[in-house]
């Protein structure tokens, strides 16, 4: 495990050695993000809206989950036509919630689309103040922090969050910062 790792270390360091010349920077998009307002109110709204819709589904749960008790107390008293009936309307219940699910949280569904609608054009901005910020300060390479799980380490020096805060328009708050 020792060899791989030191393999590795190697071959990294013989990469940043040979494109040393670049300017490697990053940004943490989660920060920018909570410093645009906009953005806050757009993820507020979608919290919201998915809210509303995980209780409309969990009220026809709970509407199924009682037509299901029902038919299981009266199922001795019925006949095979009728308990038919039930057991098909429940089915059909089930799979109306199904599909409503599917059409608010499903792939492209109304969330997705609402997501896309509101948040898109504000991660249009960060992306071209960051290509300026970039361009501005000859910056060859910037990454995304985003979730530490990417970096093992980063230093603070390479860190252009507030520049792009700045660019955008906005203060950078420190107790913002992760």
């Amino acid at each position: 495990m020792k060899k791989i790792i030191f393999i590795i270390a190697l071959f990294l360091t013989a990469s940043f050695s040979a494109v040393k010349a670049q300017s490697i920077a990053y940004v943490d998009s989660e920060l920018i993000l909570k410093h645009i307002p906009e953005y806050v109110t757009a993820q507020k709204q979608l919290d919201d809206l998915s809210t509303t819709w995980q209780q409309e589904v969990d009220k026809q749960y709970a509407t199924i989950e009682t037509l299901y008790k029902a038919y299981q107390n009266d199922q001795v008293l019925l006949n095979d036509d009728m308990r038919k009936r039930r057991e098909d309307e429940i089915v059909n219940k089930e799979k109306e919630v199904k599909e409503f699910q599917r059409q608010k949280f499903g792939f492209e569904g109304e969330l997705y689309k609402e997501r896309t609608r509101l948040i898109q054009p504000i991660q249009d901005r960060v992306t071209t103040a960051i290509k300026e910020v970039a361009n501005a300060q000859g910056i060859d390479l910037i990454m995304d922090k985003g979730t530490e799980a990417t970096f093992l380490f980063a230093n603070p020096k390479l860190d252009k969050s507030n520049d792009i805060i700045t660019k955008l328009g906005y203060k950078p708050n420190p107790s913002l910062a992760n």
